[in-house]
């Protein structure tokens, strides 16, 4: 599991993938969203702007992301 450290309160989905890597634009990002393919804590999410805060779970491609914070 790889750590994604964030120096605010939270960071929208879609600012999380690109900031992790897993998409190279916001559009990537949307598609990838959109089509079911993010598990936000065990369950799907579709939402673009759905809030990460600490210790959220991300999975994608069978890779797994835990946020952290300071």
């Amino acid at each position: 599991m790889k750590e994604i450290k964030i120096d605010t309160e939270f960071i929208k989905l879609d600012q999380f993938l690109k900031l992790a890597g897993i998409a190279g634009t916001g559009g990537h990002a949307k598609i990838l969203i959109s089509e079911g393919e993010v598990l936000v804590n065990g369950q799907s999410c579709t939402m673009r702007g759905k809030k990460l805060r600490k210790d959220d779970l991300v999975k994608i491609d069978g890779k797994s992301f835990k946020i952290i914070q300071d």
